[in-house]
């Protein structure tokens, strides 16, 4: 496929200039939503943003926050996970600390998707610490 002088391909693809044109004008947070949107694809997850109610998933993307909730009988761990679509809260209940997660950890979690509050969340989810992101 050839470019015409304008940068665009002529099939109606953006050319080189018109991406690198898109790349700059583009915030950090659509560049980094992208990025970790691209990453979740490879990876074969559902796009959080997809979820539905009591469903099966395997999610992945980038830490945002971790929170301990305190609770009299039992801790529980919240992690906010965002993939660039949308935030899903994995709870760890009786967990303190899961050492490695922390913000900016890149994961990978699979469980049942529920609801809660309107917000999507999985208890107890397995998970796995990616080293890098979209490998």
């Amino acid at each position: 496929m050839t470019n015409d002088q304008g940068g665009q391909a002529k099939a109606g693809k953006p050319g080189l200039l018109a991406r690198v044109a898109t790349r700059l004008s583009s915030t950090e947070l659509e560049f980094e939503a992208r990025e970790l949107q691209a990453d979740a694809g490879r990876q074969g997850a559902t796009p959080i943003a997809e979820l539905s109610d009591r469903v099966d998933a395997t999610v992945c993307g980038s830490v945002r926050s971790v929170t301990l909730r305190p609770r009299v009988n039992v801790p529980a761990l919240v992690v906010e996970l965002y993939d660039g679509s949308k935030t899903i809260n994995l709870i760890w209940l009786g967990r303190r600390r899961i050492g490695g997660i922390v913000p900016g950890t890149y994961l990978t979690a699979r469980g049942r998707v529920t609801f809660k509050h309107g917000i999507a969340t999985m208890f107890n989810p397995a998970y796995e610490i990616k080293p890098t992101r979209g490998h």
